[in-house]
Protein backbone atom coordinates (compact mmCIF):
# COMPACT_ATOMS: atom_id res chain seq x y z
CA UNK A 1 0.00 0.00 0.00
CA UNK A 2 1.36 3.24 -0.80
CA UNK A 3 2.05 5.91 2.25
CA UNK A 4 -0.13 7.88 1.01
CA UNK A 5 -3.32 5.83 0.41
CA UNK A 6 -2.78 4.72 4.00
CA UNK A 7 -2.58 8.36 5.36
CA UNK A 8 -5.85 9.03 3.49
CA UNK A 9 -7.61 5.55 5.39
CA UNK A 10 -6.56 7.22 8.79
CA UNK A 11 -8.22 10.67 7.86
CA UNK A 12 -11.36 8.03 6.41
CA UNK A 13 -11.34 6.47 10.01
CA UNK A 14 -11.25 10.01 11.42
CA UNK A 15 -14.56 11.12 9.33
CA UNK A 16 -16.06 7.78 10.62
CA UNK A 17 -15.96 9.31 14.25
CA UNK A 18 -16.26 12.99 13.59
CA UNK A 19 -19.27 12.18 11.52
CA UNK A 20 -20.99 10.29 14.06
CA UNK A 21 -20.63 12.84 16.38
CA UNK A 22 -22.14 15.47 14.03
CA UNK A 23 -24.96 13.31 12.97
CA UNK A 24 -25.76 12.27 16.88
CA UNK A 25 -25.52 16.47 17.30
CA UNK A 26 -27.68 17.45 14.37
CA UNK A 27 -30.52 14.51 15.36
CA UNK A 28 -30.74 16.58 18.94
CA UNK A 29 -31.07 20.06 17.58
CA UNK A 30 -33.21 18.27 14.51
CA UNK A 31 -35.58 17.05 17.36
CA UNK A 32 -35.98 19.87 18.91
CA UNK A 33 -36.66 22.39 15.64
CA UNK A 34 -39.71 22.87 13.85
CA UNK A 35 -40.75 20.78 11.75
CA UNK A 36 -38.90 20.86 8.38
CA UNK A 37 -40.94 21.60 5.00
CA UNK A 38 -38.81 19.91 1.82
CA UNK A 39 -41.36 22.67 -0.35
CA UNK A 40 -39.42 25.21 2.07
CA UNK A 41 -36.13 24.30 2.44
CA UNK A 42 -34.25 28.23 2.96
CA UNK A 43 -37.12 28.65 5.86
CA UNK A 44 -36.60 24.82 7.44
CA UNK A 45 -32.67 25.71 6.97
CA UNK A 46 -33.03 29.17 9.01
CA UNK A 47 -35.01 27.56 11.72
CA UNK A 48 -32.82 24.51 12.04
CA UNK A 49 -29.71 27.19 12.84
CA UNK A 50 -31.62 28.35 15.34
CA UNK A 51 -31.32 25.85 17.48
CA UNK A 52 -27.77 25.31 18.99
CA UNK A 53 -27.35 22.04 18.94
CA UNK A 54 -27.75 21.83 15.13
CA UNK A 55 -25.46 24.25 14.39
CA UNK A 56 -22.62 22.87 16.82
CA UNK A 57 -23.35 19.70 15.00
CA UNK A 58 -23.18 21.43 11.13
CA UNK A 59 -19.63 22.64 12.64
CA UNK A 60 -19.02 19.32 13.61
CA UNK A 61 -19.84 18.34 10.33
CA UNK A 62 -17.60 20.31 8.62
CA UNK A 63 -14.44 18.81 10.00
CA UNK A 64 -15.61 15.70 9.23
CA UNK A 65 -16.46 16.70 5.61
CA UNK A 66 -12.94 18.33 5.48
CA UNK A 67 -11.34 14.93 6.73
CA UNK A 68 -13.36 13.46 4.23
CA UNK A 69 -12.33 15.44 1.39
CA UNK A 70 -8.69 14.95 2.23
CA UNK A 71 -8.99 11.05 2.71
CA UNK A 72 -10.87 11.17 -0.79
CA UNK A 73 -7.74 13.37 -1.91
CA UNK A 74 -4.99 10.52 -1.15
CA UNK A 75 -6.94 7.16 -1.60
CA UNK A 76 -8.98 5.50 -3.82
CA UNK A 77 -12.74 6.41 -3.17
CA UNK A 78 -13.77 2.60 -2.90
CA UNK A 79 -11.10 2.16 0.63
CA UNK A 80 -11.84 5.11 1.92
CA UNK A 81 -16.05 4.94 1.76
CA UNK A 82 -15.46 1.01 3.02
CA UNK A 83 -13.23 2.49 6.21
CA UNK A 84 -15.95 5.25 6.56
CA UNK A 85 -18.54 2.51 6.55
CA UNK A 86 -16.79 -0.40 8.69
CA UNK A 87 -16.60 3.17 11.05
CA UNK A 88 -20.56 2.57 11.32
CA UNK A 89 -19.92 0.57 14.05
CA UNK A 90 -19.10 3.31 16.23
CA UNK A 91 -22.50 4.49 16.30
CA UNK A 92 -24.33 2.68 18.33
CA UNK A 93 -21.42 3.05 21.14
CA UNK A 94 -21.33 6.29 20.76
CA UNK A 95 -24.61 6.72 20.74
CA UNK A 96 -25.10 4.89 24.01
CA UNK A 97 -22.15 5.97 25.95
CA UNK A 98 -21.76 9.73 25.08
CA UNK A 99 -25.83 10.86 24.04
CA UNK A 100 -27.42 8.56 26.20
CA UNK A 101 -29.30 7.38 23.57
CA UNK A 102 -30.94 3.58 24.17
CA UNK A 103 -30.14 1.14 21.52
CA UNK A 104 -32.03 -2.37 21.09
CA UNK A 105 -30.22 -5.27 21.28
CA UNK A 106 -31.65 -4.89 17.33
CA UNK A 107 -29.75 -2.21 16.52
CA UNK A 108 -26.75 -3.58 18.03
CA UNK A 109 -27.16 -6.28 15.85
CA UNK A 110 -28.36 -4.34 12.81
CA UNK A 111 -25.03 -2.29 13.31
CA UNK A 112 -22.58 -4.09 13.32
CA UNK A 113 -23.80 -6.67 10.43
CA UNK A 114 -23.47 -3.18 8.50
CA UNK A 115 -20.52 -2.48 9.19
CA UNK A 116 -19.54 -6.19 8.74
CA UNK A 117 -20.81 -6.29 5.04
CA UNK A 118 -19.15 -2.58 4.74
CA UNK A 119 -15.62 -3.78 5.74
CA UNK A 120 -16.24 -7.12 3.07
CA UNK A 121 -16.39 -4.86 0.44
CA UNK A 122 -13.38 -3.17 1.59
CA UNK A 123 -11.02 -7.02 1.92
CA UNK A 124 -12.19 -7.65 -1.44
CA UNK A 125 -12.05 -4.29 -3.36
CA UNK A 126 -8.95 -5.59 -5.82
CA UNK A 127 -5.87 -4.21 -5.89
CA UNK A 128 -6.54 -0.30 -6.07
CA UNK A 129 -4.66 0.50 -2.85
CA UNK A 130 -1.54 1.72 -5.10
CA UNK A 131 -2.69 5.37 -5.70
CA UNK A 132 -5.41 7.98 -5.36
CA UNK A 133 -6.71 6.33 -9.09
CA UNK A 134 -8.75 10.32 -9.22
CA UNK A 135 -9.48 9.55 -12.93
CA UNK A 136 -13.02 9.44 -13.86
CA UNK A 137 -15.27 8.68 -17.08
CA UNK A 138 -16.65 11.78 -17.44
CA UNK A 139 -20.30 9.92 -18.66
CA UNK A 140 -20.16 7.38 -15.94
CA UNK A 141 -19.92 10.83 -13.28
CA UNK A 142 -22.76 12.39 -15.38
CA UNK A 143 -25.06 9.75 -15.29
CA UNK A 144 -24.25 8.23 -11.88
CA UNK A 145 -24.69 11.17 -10.27
CA UNK A 146 -28.23 11.95 -12.37
CA UNK A 147 -29.11 8.61 -11.38
CA UNK A 148 -28.62 8.52 -7.42
CA UNK A 149 -30.02 12.11 -7.77
CA UNK A 150 -33.49 11.04 -9.94
CA UNK A 151 -33.88 8.59 -7.61
CA UNK A 152 -34.04 10.29 -4.00
CA UNK A 153 -35.84 13.11 -6.02
CA UNK A 154 -38.34 10.19 -6.26
CA UNK A 155 -38.23 8.99 -2.95
CA UNK A 156 -38.97 12.64 -1.28
CA UNK A 157 -42.71 12.43 -3.15
CA UNK A 158 -43.20 8.78 -2.46
CA UNK A 159 -46.94 8.76 -0.52
CA UNK A 160 -45.52 7.88 3.06
CA UNK A 161 -43.50 10.94 2.79
CA UNK A 162 -46.20 13.11 1.71
CA UNK A 163 -48.11 11.78 4.64
CA UNK A 164 -45.87 13.14 7.13
CA UNK A 165 -43.92 9.79 7.76
CA UNK A 166 -41.36 8.07 6.17
CA UNK A 167 -38.11 8.52 8.22
CA UNK A 168 -36.12 5.53 6.38
CA UNK A 169 -37.08 6.74 3.13
CA UNK A 170 -35.46 10.07 3.42
CA UNK A 171 -32.73 8.56 5.50
CA UNK A 172 -32.37 6.74 2.20
CA UNK A 173 -32.09 9.52 -0.21
CA UNK A 174 -30.43 11.58 1.99
CA UNK A 175 -27.75 9.14 1.57
CA UNK A 176 -28.30 9.10 -2.12
CA UNK A 177 -28.11 12.73 -2.05
CA UNK A 178 -24.67 12.57 -0.32
CA UNK A 179 -23.27 9.63 -2.30
CA UNK A 180 -23.62 11.71 -6.09
CA UNK A 181 -21.83 14.67 -3.70
CA UNK A 182 -19.30 12.19 -2.11
CA UNK A 183 -18.57 10.91 -5.73
CA UNK A 184 -18.16 14.47 -7.42
CA UNK A 185 -15.90 15.41 -5.02
CA UNK A 186 -13.63 12.46 -6.02
CA UNK A 187 -13.82 13.73 -9.40
CA UNK A 188 -13.20 17.39 -8.59
CA UNK A 189 -10.00 15.99 -6.27
CA UNK A 190 -8.03 14.99 -9.79
CA UNK A 191 -8.33 18.59 -10.52
CA UNK A 192 -6.58 19.94 -7.97
CA UNK A 193 -2.75 19.51 -9.08
CA UNK A 194 -3.68 21.93 -11.88
CA UNK A 195 -6.09 24.44 -10.80
CA UNK A 196 -5.60 24.61 -7.05
CA UNK A 197 -7.95 27.07 -5.51
CA UNK A 198 -9.88 27.38 -8.65
CA UNK A 199 -11.72 24.13 -8.17
CA UNK A 200 -13.68 26.39 -5.96
CA UNK A 201 -15.59 27.61 -9.45
CA UNK A 202 -15.22 24.16 -11.39
CA UNK A 203 -19.11 23.09 -12.42
CA UNK A 204 -18.80 20.07 -10.36
CA UNK A 205 -18.43 22.84 -7.11
CA UNK A 206 -21.63 23.65 -7.48
CA UNK A 207 -23.11 19.91 -7.79
CA UNK A 208 -21.09 19.43 -4.55
CA UNK A 209 -22.90 21.86 -2.95
CA UNK A 210 -26.46 21.96 -4.25
CA UNK A 211 -26.66 18.18 -3.40
CA UNK A 212 -24.91 18.71 0.18
CA UNK A 213 -27.42 21.36 1.20
CA UNK A 214 -30.35 19.25 -0.89
CA UNK A 215 -29.22 16.51 1.52
CA UNK A 216 -28.76 18.21 4.32
CA UNK A 217 -32.93 19.43 4.35
CA UNK A 218 -33.75 15.89 3.57
CA UNK A 219 -31.51 14.67 6.51
CA UNK A 220 -32.66 16.78 9.13
CA UNK A 221 -36.23 15.75 8.08
CA UNK A 222 -35.64 12.06 8.45
CA UNK A 223 -34.07 13.01 12.02
CA UNK A 224 -37.08 14.45 13.37
CA UNK A 225 -39.37 11.80 12.14
CA UNK A 226 -37.46 8.60 13.28
CA UNK A 227 -35.64 7.00 15.75
CA UNK A 228 -31.14 7.95 15.89
CA UNK A 229 -29.91 5.06 15.52
CA UNK A 230 -31.97 3.05 12.18
CA UNK A 231 -32.19 6.62 10.81
CA UNK A 232 -28.61 7.78 10.59
CA UNK A 233 -27.18 4.00 9.87
CA UNK A 234 -29.54 3.91 7.14
CA UNK A 235 -27.97 7.18 5.95
CA UNK A 236 -24.83 6.13 6.18
CA UNK A 237 -25.64 2.92 4.08
CA UNK A 238 -27.09 4.03 1.67
CA UNK A 239 -24.57 6.57 1.14
CA UNK A 240 -21.18 4.45 1.59
CA UNK A 241 -22.77 1.31 -0.63
CA UNK A 242 -23.56 3.93 -3.49
CA UNK A 243 -19.98 5.57 -3.14
CA UNK A 244 -18.66 2.17 -2.98
CA UNK A 245 -20.30 0.80 -6.46
CA UNK A 246 -18.99 4.18 -7.49
CA UNK A 247 -15.69 2.89 -7.49
CA UNK A 248 -15.17 0.41 -10.70
CA UNK A 249 -18.63 2.43 -12.22
CA UNK A 250 -17.04 5.92 -12.55
CA UNK A 251 -13.11 5.50 -11.53
CA UNK A 252 -12.87 2.40 -13.29
CA UNK A 253 -11.30 0.80 -10.25
CA UNK A 254 -10.08 -2.87 -10.94
CA UNK A 255 -12.52 -5.59 -10.16
CA UNK A 256 -11.73 -8.47 -7.81
CA UNK A 257 -9.47 -11.07 -10.31
CA UNK A 258 -12.06 -14.39 -9.01
CA UNK A 259 -15.17 -15.38 -9.30
CA UNK A 260 -15.36 -16.13 -5.71
CA UNK A 261 -14.01 -12.85 -4.48
CA UNK A 262 -16.91 -11.58 -6.84
CA UNK A 263 -19.46 -13.75 -5.32
CA UNK A 264 -18.32 -12.62 -1.67
CA UNK A 265 -18.80 -9.22 -2.91
CA UNK A 266 -22.43 -9.98 -4.08
CA UNK A 267 -22.93 -11.07 -0.62
CA UNK A 268 -21.62 -8.53 1.44
CA UNK A 269 -23.69 -6.17 -0.78
CA UNK A 270 -27.06 -8.40 0.45
CA UNK A 271 -25.99 -8.42 3.98
CA UNK A 272 -25.71 -4.52 3.89
CA UNK A 273 -29.22 -4.64 2.63
CA UNK A 274 -30.70 -7.27 4.63
CA UNK A 275 -29.26 -5.85 8.02
CA UNK A 276 -30.19 -2.19 7.66
CA UNK A 277 -33.92 -3.56 7.36
CA UNK A 278 -33.04 -5.13 11.15
CA UNK A 279 -33.34 -1.97 12.63
CA UNK A 280 -37.08 -0.92 13.23
CA UNK A 281 -38.28 2.39 11.79
CA UNK A 282 -40.03 4.66 13.91
CA UNK A 283 -43.36 4.30 16.47
CA UNK A 284 -45.14 7.18 16.29
CA UNK A 285 -48.72 7.49 18.22
CA UNK A 286 -50.36 9.89 20.36
CA UNK A 287 -49.11 13.45 20.16
CA UNK A 288 -46.87 12.60 17.56
CA UNK A 289 -49.31 11.67 15.15
CA UNK A 290 -50.97 14.93 15.75
CA UNK A 291 -47.05 16.87 14.86
CA UNK A 292 -47.01 14.91 12.03
CA UNK A 293 -50.31 15.55 10.08
CA UNK A 294 -49.55 19.47 10.61
CA UNK A 295 -46.44 18.69 9.76
CA UNK A 296 -47.94 16.85 6.60
CA UNK A 297 -49.80 19.84 5.69
CA UNK A 298 -46.59 22.37 5.69
CA UNK A 299 -44.52 19.88 3.52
Amino acid sequence: MHVSVAIGLLFALGTAFVSIVGFLLKQRGAAQAPAVSLRRPVRSTVALFANRWWTIGILVAVGSWGLHVTALALAPISLVQSVIAGGLVLLTVVADRMFGVAVTRREWIGVALVALGLAVLAATSGHVADSARSDYDGPALFWFVVGTTVVAGVLCVLPSVRRGGGAMVLALSAGLLWAGSDVTIKALSSKLGADGVLVVVDPLALVILVLSLVGLVVSARSLQLGEPVPVIATTSAAANVATIAAGPLVFLEPMPSTAGETALRVAAFALVVIAATLTPGPAVGGEAVAEEVEAAAEV
